[in-house]
């Protein structure tokens, strides 16, 4: 009878002892294997430094301008009006590469509105010349860019000119026009910013 009782006792407790010891054993594995598996994951600061970027345009207005952040640079998305729009082909004349002849754009942004929607412009805004940070002049004949500006771009520092299309003007320090990233729509009021394919969102 005792050793009977033993036996059971003794085959209890190496049940018990096979049981906590296989928890304890997968718990330690996924501890374990944790790290290695976050270790593949791209990082808050990969992503920032090459990831896309996802930016709603739902409540963009005619004329506003938003300023986002991709690979630690300035990019610009800009709503233009139908005047604006209207506007950009009165100034070929004025402008050092009109056509956007130069590889600073996409294929699909080679177009005189230099975009993939006329009305929606993406530009990093980052000056060709030094990499200066030119400001938004929506306005039109300022005393100061005198009377044939019909809004665009400026650079203070070295007084480059752009226009509503990223385009420099002639006779500007700025070699070439502000370059357009890759982007994409995800939606009508989705755009990602960093890359061609809907498939990296």
């Amino acid at each position: 009878m005792t050793d009977s009782s033993d036996n059971r006792k003794m085959s209890g407790r190496r049940r018990f002892l096979l049981v906590t010891t296989s928890v304890a054993g997968a718990v330690a594995g996924v501890g374990i294997a944790t790290p290695f598996v976050r270790s593949m994951m791209p990082s808050e600061r990969a992503k920032a430094a090459g990831a896309p970027v996802e930016v709603d345009i739902g409540k963009l207005e005619p004329g506003m301008l938003l300023t986002v952040e991709w690979r630690g640079r300035v990019v610009w998305v800009l709503k233009r009006t139908p005047e604006m729009l209207q506007n950009l082909e009165k100034l070929n004349a004025q402008l050092a590469d009109p056509d956007s002849k130069r590889e600073q754009q996409p294929d699909y942004a080679q177009n005189p509105a230099r975009s993939i929607k006329p009305e929606v412009l993406v530009v990093e805004g980052i000056c060709t010349h030094l990499g200066c940070s030119p400001v938004y002049r929506k306005d039109i004949a300022p005393a100061d860019l005198g009377a044939d500006w019909l809004g665009g771009f400026f650079c203070p520092c070295h007084g480059s000119k752009f226009d509503l299309a990223g385009r420099v003007y002639k006779a500007v320090p700025a070699p070439t026009n502000l370059v357009v990233p890759p982007h994409t729509y995800l939606s009508d009021s989705r755009l990602l910013i960093g890359s061609e394919s809907k498939e990296s969102a």
